[in-house]
């Protein structure tokens, strides 16, 4: 028997929620329809408020992590937020391009950084902001969903937007650091944003404080082999560097 429309709606959300997330490909194959379809109900779904889309499938709004308010990740560990924003610096050349993602880090990073020849790609408001008085550097900032709490562009608009660049260096931070479960993120739309980002970088520096170390939050957003190099904060544990070393991740820790 052909399923009705509202019925196939209705257990779509269901298997999302269930899942967390579920691409178009498979929800076709459960609900014998076809992809073009999937995708129709999709649009539906998420202006009718029941699930987010994005970039080829569907997430769960019941698993969205609230991400924590810009000013409150302001101001935690800001110290060594600088330091590690001034050792990232070292890193950028003239001509480079570069992506900064919507972390605070990442802002201190656009606070300092040196008018020179570099293009820089973001998906942040505050970095694109605090970059926009600096005549040589070229910015490019990606559209998508404005995340109120992060003042970042989320959702599949923002991952389309990134398809069409290819970077030498990306610096990202994340929510928490583990040794088997690699780089992970609160918020699954952040986390498909920064994974599109290292598919695109040549080089991926993770700027993390040490209180990210040994956390492993809700999404994942990529390995630790996808990581050319660490850069952290003197606070950090030395048993857990010394971890790191014998899986050959490279770390810089700040002064």
């Amino acid at each position: 028997m052909t399923m009705l429309v509202a019925e196939r709606l209705e257990k779509i959300v269901r298997l999302v929620n269930e899942k967390g997330s579920l691409r178009v490909s498979e929800l076709s194959e459960i609900c014998k329809v076809t992809e073009e379809t999937i995708r129709r109900d999709l649009d539906k779904l998420e202006q009718a408020g029941r699930l987010l889309r994005s970039h080829g499938g569907a997430v769960s709004i019941r698993e969205q992590q609230p991400e924590t308010p810009y000013f409150e990740r302001e101001i935690a560990y800001a110290e060594e937020k600088r330091k590690i924003a001034q050792q990232a610096i070292q890193y950028i050349e003239p001509h480079d391009r570069i992506i900064l993602d919507a972390s605070t880090t990442a802002w201190y990073m656009a606070s300092i950084m040196p008018d020179m020849p570099i293009t820089v790609l973001t998906n942040s408001l505050k970095v694109a902001m605090e970059l926009s008085s600096k005549e040589k550097i070229e910015v490019i900032c990606t559209g998508g969903i404005l995340a109120p709490r992060s003042l970042s562009f989320v959702g599949p608009r923002a991952e389309k937007f990134l398809d069409a660049y290819y970077v030498d260096k990306a610096f990202l931070s994340c929510k928490g650091l583990h040794l088997e479960r690699g780089i992970s993120e609160s918020n699954e739309l952040q986390a498909l944003v920064k994974k599109k980002m290292l598919g695109i970088s040549e080089k991926v520096y993770l700027l993390a404080d040490h209180s990210k170390f040994g956390i492993q939050a809700f999404t994942v957003v990529a390995g630790l082999k996808q990581v050319h190099e660490i850069i952290t904060d003197s606070l950090v544990d030395q048993a857990f560097i010394a971890q790191l070393k014998e899986k050959s991740v490279s770390v810089t820790i700040t002064s």
